[in-house]
């Protein structure tokens, strides 16, 4: 990768981490599901106005719109209100690399080389050594939520790799009007329309703040420039790159919230660190040329 695609991974990576400290906050003003419909509504409108029309076919869009905005951040909110903690959360989450590089294997025929998937396996003991450290604070239910929630962002990183939008920000302001009428009515459903009501009627301006965070810099900047990279680059290439989400999510939950973070969780850090470092440096995985879009294929790298 690009020195400034690499600064730029970071910096969505960064952009993730404090976003699970954001969302704690958000939660203790919003049920999770109505949360993540004004998410998604407030990154669409009115934005979708303004970048034209879709320049991928519907099928990607609806269907990156439902596994990464209904399925991925439904789950995840639920688990995270049901008492995830945001640090452990956004370790957790990061397992969506091994899923991404088996869906990309199964799917597209990306198959990693050995020196990245040992950074891989370096990255994922950070991962392991940071879990164990924080113990078993969560209950058993919500982890497993957000465990799926990582399996379905690993779906919704190939899936976005297969319809390699040319232009990321369009795609994912599409992509955001999908979510939106399916959380609200799972939220009516399952949170309750008097809970919902409540909730907006107390909306005061750390809601909002919450809610603008969410939508324009984590969703629309966040996934659109995380677009940019899978559409230039294998998807094993791309995410792990998200292994450093827990150490900007363990920190801004340290000093935002009070959540303690030890010797063994900056051990961790510096696991993934390591193993981010060898992915990104390692040879390009193979991939097979019927697989990758012909005008990709033509393209020289800039």
């Amino acid at each position: 990768m690009r020195p400034a695609h690499i600064c730029l991974a970071v910096l969505v990576a960064a952009v993730w981490g404090v976003n699970f400290t954001v969302i704690e906050v958000g939660l203790d003003h919003f049920p999770p599901l109505l949360f993540s419909a004004l998410r998604f509504l407030v990154a669409a409108l009115p934005a979708v106005f303004f970048v034209g029309r879709p320049k991928v076919a519907w099928k990607w869009i609806v269907s990156v719109g439902l596994v990464l905005g209904v399925a991925k951040f439904g789950l995840l909110f639920i688990g995270m209100d049901a008492g995830m903690p945001a640090g452990l959360s956004s370790l957790v989450l990061q397992i969506q690399a091994v899923f991404t590089a088996l869906i990309a294997f199964a799917a597209l025929g990306e198959r990693p080389t050995r020196v990245r998937l040992a950074g891989m396996a370096v990255a994922l003991c950070g991962v392991g050594l940071a879990a164990l450290d924080e113990g078993a604070s969560g209950p058993l239910g919500a982890f497993a939520l957000v465990v799926a929630a990582a399996a379905c962002w690993g779906l919704s990183n190939v899936l976005t790799r297969k319809a390699s939008p040319p232009d990321s920000l369009n795609f994912m302001v599409w992509v955001s009007t999908v979510p939106v009428l399916p959380l609200l009515g799972l939220s009516l459903l399952t949170e309750g329309p008097s809970r919902d009501l409540d909730a907006l009627r107390a909306l005061d301006p750390q809601g909002a703040a919450v809610i603008v965070y969410v939508a324009w810099i984590t969703t629309v900047f966040g996934f659109g420039a995380w677009g940019r990279l899978l559409h230039r680059y294998p998807a094993s290439t791309v995410a792990p790159f998200s292994l450093l989400v827990p150490v900007f999510g363990m920190s801004s939950a340290a000093l935002l919230l009070g959540e303690p973070v030890g010797p063994l969780r900056w051990g961790a850090a510096a696991l993934l660190v390591a193993g981010v470092a060898l992915t990104s440096f390692a040879a390009p995985a193979r991939v097979h040329l019927a697989d990758v879009p012909a005008q990709e294929r033509a393209r020289e790298p800039a």
